[in-house]
């Protein structure tokens, strides 16, 4: 498995094949959520397989949002989800970004909260799916608070 930093523009198609199938085909957000725009702004993250299929994906936006986290099915459970997200804490950092923060769906909170993200305000619904907003703030050192 190799983890990899792309433009949107790099990688659309594949992008937006594992999106939609997760995103889409498997818990209905609507595309106008899916596909908000932004793309083209922020950077991804992409998980490829040994025979280069693209697995996973995952986004930073220039505010420090972390997002459209997705991982193909068959590939959950196996630590794909982990390092993409450290990829993106990684890419944060070396923008010089004092946070980042995300809205995770309510069954991700304890995968966010094993990598230092902390829960911050209440429940709320985004495409049909209760989420958390969730922060983590990186230390001058380089390392987490948490």
């Amino acid at each position: 498995m190799t983890i990899v930093l792309v433009e949107f523009s790099e990688a659309e198609i594949e992008i937006r094949a594992v999106r939609d199938t997760v995103f889409g085909d498997e818990q209905n957000v609507p595309q106008e959520i899916n596909w908000d725009g932004n793309d083209e702004e922020c950077l991804h993250v992409l998980a490829r397989g040994r025979r280069g299929k693209v697995v996973a994906t995952g986004r930073l936006a220039p505010d420090g949002k972390i997002g459209r986290l997705a991982v193909l099915r068959l590939h959950r459970g196996k630590g794909v989800g982990a390092r993409i997200l450290r990829k993106l804490l990684e890419a944060a950092r070396v923008r010089g970004l004092s946070q980042v923060y995300l809205h995770a769906q309510a069954q991700a909170v304890g995968f966010y909260e094993q990598e230092g993200f902390q829960l911050c305000g209440a429940p709320f619904s985004e495409g049909g799916i209760t989420h958390r907003h969730m922060v983590l703030a990186f230390q001058d050192d380089g390392g987490e608070t948490g």
